[in-house]
């Protein structure tokens, strides 16, 4: 099977640099599917949702972003994220509550949805 390197990098630390056979996040204009060999893109990722990263042995690992960019070659996939979360670090009733309290669109309100979101894609 095809394989290529994808790297996930917030601003404090590097989550992910390994290899990867499929990843799925949402940028501005849509979501965006990427495998080996994919034609190069560079787009903006939108804020509130998520990246899947789908290693050889089809692990899924579901990460909330909070906007950035993805660069797309045929053998990498740079996401620069400018926060991330992988789901499983995810507190539920902390994200809940913080949607219960902002209005709908802030900022702090669309990472609690990225993180939810994260959290049920990677169950």
């Amino acid at each position: 099977m095809s394989e290529f390197t994808v790297e996930l990098i917030s601003v404090e630390e590097k989550f992910w640099n390994g290899p990867a056979v499929e990843v799925l996040a949402r940028t501005t204009v849509g979501e965006i599917g990427v495998l080996p060999g994919h034609i190069p893109v560079f787009g903006q990722l939108a804020e509130g949702f998520t990246v899947t990263i789908v290693d050889p042995e089809g692990e899924r690992h579901v990460a909330a972003v909070d906007g950035g960019f993805i660069s797309v070659t045929p053998t990498l996939v740079t996401i620069l994220a400018e926060g991330a979360q992988w789901a499983n670090d995810v507190d539920i009733a902390a994200q809940e509550s913080v949607l219960a309290a902002e209005p709908e669109g802030t900022p702090a309100y669309l990472r609690a949805q990225a993180r939810l979101s994260a959290k049920e894609l990677a169950v």
